[in-house]
């Protein structure tokens, strides 16, 4: 039993951390256009995801284009390709629809942005920080696909109030726990044989 208990934990181990290492990425929240749910200085999970795992109203980290920003940045996700995205002070609407926002900062806005209405090309994405009045987001660069940002550039999804992956965690955990048991099975075995 031993022989076969600790291969197997070992390779849920190994196989859990490589899962872990391959699929999340931890990040250091740098500046405050993501406040207040996301402050500087708060390290959130990243989960890795393709195109289709981008929706509305999601936090995306994001490798924006160098003209914008050398650094992949956090940003809530207003619209993907077809929406039709207008605002004006707070009031941001898709689709006709006015967003419920909760987790904005301020209610004002910013009043140093200008209203937008724009059309989101296909395979790209209109994104805002939640601290409207300090972020540099897409409103400020619609001269340029309507101020949206290439959704492959999208490095992974923010997962919500996670610090660990709980799916990852308990592979791992069973797999050390096997291999606990498997070697000290194998220890007790050994201390059993005559010399």
């Amino acid at each position: 039993m031993a022989w076969g208990l600790t291969p197997v934990g070992l390779v849920l181990l190994a196989g859990s951390v490589a899962y872990g290492l391959v699929r999340y990425e931890r990040v250091t929240v740098g500046g405050d256009s993501m406040r207040p749910g996301f402050p500087p200085g708060a390290r959130v999970l990243v989960k890795r995801i393709g195109s289709d795992g981008i929706h509305r109203g999601g936090v995306v980290l994001i490798d924006p284009p160098e003209r914008y920003m050398t650094e992949p940045v956090l940003r809530r996700v207003i619209g993907i390709g077809g929406d039709h995205v207008t605002g004006s002070g707070s009031r941001v609407t898709v689709n006709g629809r006015t967003l419920d926002e909760p987790y904005t900062a301020d209610t004002q806005g910013d009043p140093h942005a200008d209203s937008y209405d724009v059309r989101v090309p296909a395979g790209r994405l209109f994104v805002m920080g939640d601290y409207r009045a300090n972020s540099n987001d897409s409103r400020y660069h619609l001269d340029v696909h309507e101020g949206s940002f290439a959704a492959s550039g999208v490095r992974g999804r923010v997962v919500a109030g996670a610090t660990v992956p709980t799916g990852p965690t308990a592979f791992a955990v069973l797999g050390l726990t096997l291999s606990v048991v498997g070697l000290g099975g194998y220890a007790a075995g050994r201390r059993r044989r005559p010399v």
